[in-house]
């Protein structure tokens, strides 16, 4: 049996329910988000729209402490594959926007599994868990999310083989009088924010000696999540008159606290950010109403 069909072993008889979740749409998120960015919030009060994927930081998951595991994951969850030493990368994802949510909406979630699929790539063999969330505010659809997520089984302090050592950065290249261009500097203060904003507590993004001692990584890892919203920070900022219909993006490579993250784009909806002189961490496309 190689290492793909073991990963499957695991997923037989693995089948979760959907689960719903409802909440209302505070301001409060929001305006911690812009401060983390050092922006102006988009939002002052009831009725203003939400920025693209500013819905991750509502209708969040509370476990209980008792459940969470090693890592700082729930030890259990509707769509964590049972498979031994789990860690998880988050890959990328997808956003149709009908309507956007606003504050003090009152907004139904449904969750589900779409798939769960064991495949062996370059780094070893993993599981692709894709999730499909649906948010409705007064019964209609508004947003539909699906979320992708590699797991692979990984002993303790075994090198993942993705990232070995801190990127260095180049100095940026000059920006084309039509290009957008926005800066993240990631550092472990920012990070703790951002964990706290989502509930997030994954061990890999605050806790020093576990990331590199247990999950093999070179340092501190910036979310996922905040890569994919500093990519949708360009057309928040440059074309703020254009409203996004939908957009996809795809984590690449890993980025670390300590390093400069620059995202360029332009009008078109190409989008990519990452340290400057180093192959991409993040690449997106975003689609506007039009």
């Amino acid at each position: 049996m190689d290492s793909s069909e073991d990963l499957a072993s695991h997923l037989r008889g693995w089948d979760p329910q959907p689960v719903d979740t409802t909440g209302t749409v505070e301001p409060w998120p929001a305006e911690a988000f812009a401060g983390l960015l050092d922006q102006p919030s988009p939002v002052k009060g009831t009725g203003d729209p939400l920025p693209p994927m500013w819905h991750w930081f509502h209708l969040l998951a509370h476990p209980g402490q008792s459940a969470l595991g090693d890592d700082g994951h729930p030890a259990r969850g509707a769509f964590l594959p049972p498979l031994p030493d789990r860690r998880r990368m988050f890959a990328g994802g997808r956003l149709q926007v009908r309507e956007p949510l606003r504050v003090g909406d009152e907004v139904a979630r449904r969750s589900s599994l779409v798939t769960a699929t064991p495949k062996t790539g370059r780094s070893g063999s993993m599981v692709f868990v894709t999730e499909r969330h649906e948010y409705r505010r007064a019964g209609m659809l508004a947003l539909v999310e699906e979320q992708d997520y590699a797991y692979r089984s990984q002993p303790a302090g075994e090198a993942r083989g993705l990232a070995t050592e801190l990127q260095t950065a180049a100095e940026p290249g000059p920006v084309a009088p039509d290009a957008w261009r926005a800066r993240l500097d990631p550092d472990s203060r920012m990070l703790f924010r951002f964990s706290a904003l989502t509930y997030n507590t994954h061990r890999i993004h605050y806790d020093h000696p576990y990331v590199t001692g247990v999950e093999g990584y070179p340092g501190l890892v910036v979310h996922g999540p905040l890569l994919a919203l500093l990519l949708l920070e360009l057309p928040r900022r440059f074309a703020p008159g254009r409203q996004v219909a939908g957009f996809s993006y795809r984590l690449r490579s890993p980025a670390f606290a300590g390093v400069p993250i620059v995202a360029d784009g332009d009008a078109r909806g190409e989008l990519t950010a990452g340290v400057p002189g180093q192959p991409p961490s993040v690449t997106g496309t975003v689609a506007f109403f039009g």
